[in-house]
Order: structure tokens, then C-alpha cells, then sequence
């Protein structure tokens, strides 16, 4: 009796619990049959008039005739004032609204037509973004892009190129009469301000000022010739974080570069040498100023060192003055864009230079350095990118620059050199 009211009570309770599951998958079924409803209901009422006004107003748009922005006046304009075999004003004022004479706009005006037919013109086609003629933004964005990877191209392997032989004698005369035997230029760092730098880098990149800025490190010499650039750093890097990422001694660690042999004060040295000012590292291939000077001679060196050391700083000056873009805070997105910019505007800063080397006071002339039957821009240094440099080799090369004590020793010679070249005329004015 009892075994059977336990069945029965069992077979009870299992068939309620099938009847409670079969009711609660209906009201699934049934919710969303209620959603797929629901759905197709917005689908056919409100997304089809949405969609017929958004394409009616983009119509609208490209049928509107499009602004006229006077670019055939603006072109004629231009042509007048500057180009024409009479032009409005003369080659002085083309100089100094371009910043380099006409001939050389002229090399680089043809040189990039000719590489890239985005600049050949066509139907449509539009000129230069100023106040002569008028194109968009986007367009002059694209013309800048354009026209700053042309400008690598075409002249990037002349002008981005290391010193030859007769180059390296050059700098080597003009460090003599200056007073550095042995100096091949001076060694700085240069901030430009990144207005555009995404917020997640801002910290990366964020500088002294409290801006976001990318590092340009150069060498440059009297003639204000940038010799190297690296750029793209940081601006929380300080300049000896982009010294040792930078391939500044790359050739002379691999041993690619021409010799240097000269002697200061009867010591002989085999290395040349960049001025630096006061964060550089002790190495043997950098000299110094001296700090808060006390002896006649001392005053004397620093005065000659940050004299000659300006080259550089007065190399980024020009470098910003002649192009406003690298002046003012960028407004480009991507590095590489930043990149191709500052290339393209040292390498036509090098062409002005070379222009215009014959006109610059003390000018020294390179025909004076050609080896008998040789051409002064002929390297006869070999260059292989392939080769496989010895490691003892490259460590040894690394001791040689990195050698405090010859760095202490070459300035102490310095100090010696220019007291006795330059000793009495300070004297005299005393």
C-alpha cells in the first residue's frame, strides 16, 4: 500500500515537472517570435526613409556646382609676379619670398613633375596652396605628401650623403683656421613641437615645455651644411638618449669612413671630433666648453669653443626660418609624415647652401682639395652595406670614442693650441 501511494505520488510529480518545461520553452518561442516581429516591423517603417533621405541629400551635394576659387587668376598671378621673362618683381625679391633663387626652385620644381604625374597637369588639376591659388585642405595635404617623398627620391643620395675625401679635408681646413684641428662640425638637438600627437603618447612624447615633441639631432658646419640628421625621438628623450640610438658613428664603428689624422700640441690623433655643449659625454670624439672658466687660457678656449659650437644652432635657426612648417607645432597624425617633412626640408635647405656657398664670407673653395686628375666629388672610400664587420674591430673602434682619457687629453691640447694661435691678439686688446 505504501509502495504503491509512493508511484503514485512519483508519477504525479514528474508529469507536472514536463508540463512546467513544455509551458516555459512555448513562452521562450513565443517572446521571440515577438521580437523578430518587432524588428521586421522597424526594418520595413522607419530604416527605408532614412535611407532615401540620406542618399536624396548626398545627391544634392555632388550636383551642387563647385565653388569657384579663382585658380586661373591666381595661377596667371603668380606667373606674372615671378615667372614670366619679365616678371613683376625681381630675382632679389623671388629669394627672398622662396628663400632660395630661381634657378634651384626651378631644378626642384622639374625633378619632382617628372618623377611623380600626380603633379603633371592635368584636367581639373590644381597649382600651389597660397595666396595665389586656392585648393582645399585635403589637397594640399595629399600635394605635401607628394611632394616631400619627390624630394627624397630624387634627392635624398646627394644630398643626405656622408662626407668624401675632399669634403672631410674641407672641414678639416676650416677647424684649423678656426682653431680646431681635427673638427668636423658641432653636434645638437632640436624639438619640434607634434600638435596632432594622439592622447595615448602624449607622456611618450612630452618635452620640457610640457608639449609633445619629436627630436631632430644634426651636424652641421661652418656653411651651415647639415652633414647628419636623425629624427623621430621622443621629446622626453634628452640628447644623450638620442646619441646612443643614433647611427651618428655608425660609418666609423664599422669602418667606413675616411681617415682623420691630425696633431694638436705634438700628440697625434687618429679620430675627428664634434663640439658639443655641456650634457655630451666625455668621449674622445667630443670636446666640450669649460665650465666657469678661471685661467686666462681656459676663458679663452670657451670663448672660441661656443663661438665655433653655434654652427649647429645657427643651422636649425635658418633651418626654421626658411620653412615655417617645421617652425610652428605640426599638425600631422602620422611620424612617418613628419619624417618625410623634415627630410625634404634639409635636403632643399642643402641645395640653398650649395647655391649660395660662393656668396658666404671666408668661403673655402673644394676645387682646392681635388687629388691630381681626381674629382672633388669622387669618393674613392668603398662603402658596402653587405659586409659583415669584424666584432673585434668594431669593440676596438667603440674603445677608441668612448676613451675618456683621451678626451681630457685632446682638450687640454685644445686648450694649449688656440691659447698660442689666438693668445696675442688677446693680449693686444687687453
Amino acid at each position: 500500500m505504501n509502495s504503491n501511494s509512493f508511484n503514485l505520488s512519483s508519477t504525479d510529480s514528474s508529469s507536472s515537472s514536463s508540463n512546467s518545461d513544455d509551458e516555459g520553452r512555448e513562452l521562450r518561442v513565443q517572446q521571440r517570435n515577438e521580437m523578430c516581429l518587432m524588428i521586421q516591423h522597424v526594418m520595413h517603417e522607419y530604416i527605408p526613409p532614412i535611407i532615401q533621405a540620406a542618399t536624396q541629400q548626398r545627391r544634392r551635394k555632388s550636383t551642387e556646382p563647385r565653388k569657384d576659387r579663382g585658380r586661373e587668376e591666381g595661377h596667371a598671378r603668380l606667373y606674372n609676379d615671378y615667372f614670366a621673362e619679365v616678371p613683376v618683381y625681381p630675382s632679389s625679391l623671388f629669394r627672398r619670398r622662396f628663400r632660395m633663387r630661381k634657378h634651384v626652385f626651378e631644378r626642384l620644381l622639374n625633378a619632382v613633375t617628372q618623377h611623380d604625374p600626380w603633379f603633371q597637369q592635368r584636367r581639373d588639376a590644381t597649382d600651389a596652396c597660397d595666396k595665389y591659388v586656392r585648393i582645399s585642405e585635403a589637397t594640399s595635404r595629399l600635394a605635401l605628401q607628394k611632394f616631400t617623398e619627390g624630394v627624397i627620391n630624387q634627392f635624398g643620395d646627394q644630398y643626405l650623403c656622408r662626407p668624401n675625401i675632399a669634403e672631410i679635408e674641407r672641414l678639416l681646413r676650416i677647424g684649423e683656421e678656426r682653431g680646431f684641428p681635427g673638427m668636423i662640425g658641432s653636434i645638437d638637438c632640436m624639438h619640434w613641437e607634434w600638435k596632432n600627437c594622439p592622447h595615448a603618447w602624449k607622456g611618450q612624447y612630452q618635452g620640457r615645455a610640457g608639449v609633445a615633441t619629436l627630436v631632430l639631432e644634426a651636424v652641421a658646419d661652418r656653411d651651415l651644411w647639415i652633414w647628419h640628421s636623425f629624427f623621430g625621438m621622443p621629446g622626453s628623450c634628452n640628447d644623450i638618449n638620442v646619441l646612443h640610438r643614433s647611427p651618428v658613428f655608425e660609418d666609423v664603428l664599422e669602418d667606413r669612413t675616411p681617415a682623420v689624422n691630425f696633431v694638436v700640441n705634438g700628440h697625434h690623433y687618429t679620430n675627428g671630433y664634434y663640439l658639443t655643449d655641456g650634457i655630451y659625454p666625455r668621449w674622445a670624439t667630443f670636446v666640450k666648453s669649460i665650465t666657469s672658466p678661471q685661467a686666462r687660457k681656459d676663458h679663452l678656449f670657451a670663448k672660441h669653443q661656443e663661438a665655433a659650437r653655434k654652427d649647429v644652432e645657427r643651422a636649425f635657426g635658418v633651418l626654421q626660418a626658411r620653412f615655417a612648417i617645421i617652425k610652428k607645432p605640426s599638425l600631422a597624425w602620422d611620424t612617418d609624415i613628419l619624417h618625410n617633412i623634415m627630410l625634404a626640408c634639409i635636403i632643399i635647405h642643402n641645395m640653398i647652401v650649395e647655391d649660395e656657398r660662393e656668396t658666404y664670407q671666408n668661403n673655402v673653395n673644394t676645387n682646392e682639395f681635388m687629388n691630381a686628375g681626381g674629382n672633388a666629388n669622387e669618393d674613392t672610400t668603398e662603402y658596402r652595406t653587405d659586409r659583415i664587420v669584424d666584432i673585434g674591430l668594431y669593440l676596438t673602434r667603440r674603445t677608441e670614442i668612448e676613451d675618456q682619457q683621451t678626451h681630457l687629453q685632446l682638450k687640454n691640447d685644445l686648450v694649449a693650441h688656440i691659447w698660442n694661435k689666438f693668445g696675442n691678439n688677446e693680449n693686444l686688446r687687453n
